[in-house]
């Protein structure tokens, strides 16, 4: 019997890591390579647009970009942490 309350917290700590503790393998390394993507993509748009603020890159496209990956990054690492969390919790519940 796993313990749902565990598993929700290793998935808030970083996603995926609830459904390992579930015995979920494929899954937990799936959402954990999902949540390093999104958060790779977070960086790179945080990497432009603070090139933008220090006047290193002086053209308005690579600042739309850097704040459309950083847009994109955020809102995609909230939805895998909510997501890992409650399907952790879930999962937890069903064994």
């Amino acid at each position: 019997m796993k313990n749902q309350g565990l598993a929700a917290v290793f998935s808030f700590i970083f996603s995926g890591l609830g459904q390992l503790y579930n015995g979920q393998l494929v899954k937990g390394l799936l959402i954990i390579s999902l949540s390093v993507l999104s958060m790779l993509i977070l960086i790179a748009g945080s990497i432009l647009i603070g090139c933008w603020i220090l006047g290193k890159i002086m053209f308005d496209k690579e600042l739309i970009l850097g704040l459309a990956l950083f847009f994109a990054g955020l809102i995609s690492v909230c939805i895998i942490g909510i997501y890992s969390i409650f399907d952790a919790y879930r999962n937890a519940q069903d064994k």
